[in-house]
């Protein structure tokens, strides 16, 4: 089962990514953004929504050896089949 970290105000670490997980109608959707250095814009990918689990594998691919931080928004609630969330 993979592991996720919750993400709360405050900056992470360059090179991180986020998955941001938010309500569109009815459905929930979500996006994959890698946080780059503060002079810069994070890179954002693909460039529209798409669902939970294919944001969190997406994600997969690109970790390497680094965390991913989750950020729910817009009362968005964890489902554990997509994995263990950590706070």
């Amino acid at each position: 089962m993979h592991e996720y970290v919750r993400h709360s105000a405050g900056a992470v670490p360059a090179g991180s990514l986020i998955v941001k997980l938010y309500r569109s109608g009815n459905q929930i959707r979500g996006y994959v953004r890698k946080v780059v250095d503060t002079d810069q814009d994070d890179t954002i990918f693909p460039g529209e929504e798409m669902e939970p689990e294919a944001a969190f594998k997406l994600a997969e691919t690109h970790r390497g050896n680094a965390p991913i931080f989750v950020e729910l928004v817009e009362d968005v609630a964890w489902d554990p089949s997509w994995g263990r969330l950590r706070q």
